[in-house]
């Protein structure tokens, strides 16, 4: 039964590199599909690129939205509208479930409209000032995927961007929870948004060394707890989730996928890359996330971990899950299958770990052939897990040490 205080889900949305809604990319996570592919594009020759893979959208935006609309949004404010308006649809809510006043919006993303900025950049290079775009600070600004949002829902409770790296989304989440309980919103429309498969961003991250190389296997390069894992896989995508306090929930008879029963929120203060060696910030997250719900670390059977497959963030995880948690959840991390969704992955994850609780299903790691001795926990692999789950973790983690846990249950 839910409360006056809780914050209930009542509507999802997805776009990824598994499928052009929540229901494929779910599909595709059970049945253990990868969305990584060759990424054909003439940059990628033309400045020699040493990573030649990506983990495209499965459906083009640009197949969805109206071809005007689609012109005036940067790719990442396109696929948080596409997601936002299957969650509302979703929801049940409509023109009048909620009133502009009470209804909010948080959508995070990592890095924005880079992808409008370079273009605009090679535009007036080429053909000066007049042929750059009026809208391009509006597609290129970080607050963009949340106010193009917040305008198609007439949102007026607030509308905010998180810019936390890979933790966005999930902070998002967070953020709306927050307003919840607060009582500032009645329905807050939350989530993350990312899409910059682009140049100067894969060319970062491979100067970083953060990148897998396994170009001749584009399916099984994202390896996250492998013993042979060498790096992550840039994705693109969105994940939206619409959250609701559980009495005005309850009164109009929404239909409920769970509860996010508590969040929590840390920063390593340690490195503006590398994590705390020891998870002693992920840790707190975790252990104010269950604080914050209620939930004793006994009740947790699942964690959806952050995982991205690099070399040291894959270990540090699990000390704090041990840490925080104990020995007894089991873990998976849908990065081998979708990538790295950059400030999309915590609120796709979200969505994965909510399903996982509503289901009783933990879906595999896809491509833990040999799990790192250093990985001292279970890790689901081959096939889905049956598992009735009181409770369960989803983990998003970002550079900068930001730390973001969310505990997801059932009713």
């Amino acid at each position: 039964m839910t409360t006056v205080n809780d914050v209930v889900v009542t509507g999802l949305g997805a776009t990824t590199p598994l499928g052009g809604d929540v229901a494929s990319t779910w599909d595709a996570l059970l049945a253990g599909r990868s969305g990584v592919k060759p990424l054909v594009t003439d940059w990628v020759e033309r400045f020699e690129l040493p990573v030649r893979i990506a983990a495209r959208l499965a459906v083009e935006p640009t197949e969805i939205l109206p071809r005007v609309e689609a012109r005036r949004l940067d790719r990442c404010e396109q696929v948080a509208v596409v997601a936002a308006r299957q969650a509302w649809a979703d929801s049940g809510l409509g023109d009048d479930g909620v009133e502009p006043e009470r209804l909010g919006v948080v959508v995070g993303t990592g890095i924005g409209g880079a992808m409008t900025l370079l273009d605009q950049d090679d535009l007036i290079e080429a053909s000066g000032l007049r042929k750059v775009s009026p809208l391009t600070v509006p597609m290129l600004m970080p607050n963009g995927p949340a106010a193009h949002v917040g305008l198609d829902l007439k949102a007026r409770a607030g509308v905010h961007a998180p810019v936390s790296a890979c933790a966005s989304g999930a902070e998002a989440l967070a953020w709306a929870w927050r307003m919840l309980r607060a009582g500032e919103a009645d329905v807050v429309v939350a989530g993350g948004a990312e899409a910059c498969i682009t140049t100067i961003t894969m060319a970062g991250f491979i100067q970083a060394r953060t990148m897998s190389t396994r170009n001749d296997e584009p399916e099984r390069a994202s390896r996250p707890f492998d013993v042979n894992r060498d790096g992550f896989v840039l994705g693109e995508g969105a994940g939206i989730l619409v959250l609701e306090r559980g009495d005005f929930a309850r009164a109009r008879g929404a239909r409920v996928y769970g509860t996010l029963a508590g969040i929590g929120t840390s920063s390593d203060g340690h490195h503006i890359t590398a994590a705390d060696p020891e998870g002693l910030g992920q840790s707190r997250a975790i252990a104010t996330a269950l604080r914050n719900a209620g939930v004793d670390a006994s009740d947790v059977g699942h964690v959806n971990c952050h995982a991205t497959s690099t070399q040291v963030g894959d270990v540090i995880e699990p000390l704090a899950v041990r840490r925080a948690i104990g020995d007894h959840p089991v873990l998976t991390a849908p990065k081998g299958n979708h990538g790295h969704l950059l400030g999309a992955s915590g609120a796709v994850e979200a969505i994965t770990t909510l399903l996982s609780v509503r289901d009783g299903v933990v879906p595999p790691t896809l491509n833990l052939e040999n799990q790192d001795p250093k990985v001292q926990l279970e890790v689901v692999t081959g096939e889905p897990r049956k598992i009735d789950l009181v409770a369960a973790v989803n983990n998003s983690f970002g550079f900068g040490g930001h730390n973001v846990s969310l505990v997801f249950t059932n009713g």
